[in-house]
């Protein structure tokens, strides 16, 4: 256990480091929203922290959408491993490959 390598971020303090970087950026982006004058094409673009609030409000929209899709995209687990081969004339519990090897001479592509 005495020879693991370090990495840079199993030391607490170089973790805290990139926090106070990522929150001094943070608090430079919000100082540079007061000074940097926008173009903007819609007046709602011009409110104070319009584009903070519409990039969260769109990230929560997208993670209430993925959780909606995962109802009806997700699959069981062994979803390609037990299915069944109606084209093929059987129904089977075995591993895909070796049902479809066996109908089709034994001959597989990586052979």
């Amino acid at each position: 256990m005495k020879n693991e390598k370090k990495y840079l971020f199993d030391d607490p303090k170089n973790v805290k480091r990139v926090l106070y970087i990522l929150y001094s950026c943070c608090a430079l982006l919000v100082i540079l929203d007061f000074v940097i004058h926008r173009h903007v094409i819609h007046s709602w673009e011009s409110l104070w922290g319009f584009y903070p609030l519409y990039g969260f409000v769109g990230c929560v929209i997208l993670v209430v959408v993925a959780t909606w899709m995962r109802s009806f995209l997700m699959r069981d687990e062994d979803y390609y491993e037990n299915i069944e081969l109606k084209n093929l004339g059987e129904t089977t519990k075995e591993p895909l490959t070796k049902n479809i090897a066996s109908k089709t001479g034994g001959h597989h592509v990586d052979d």
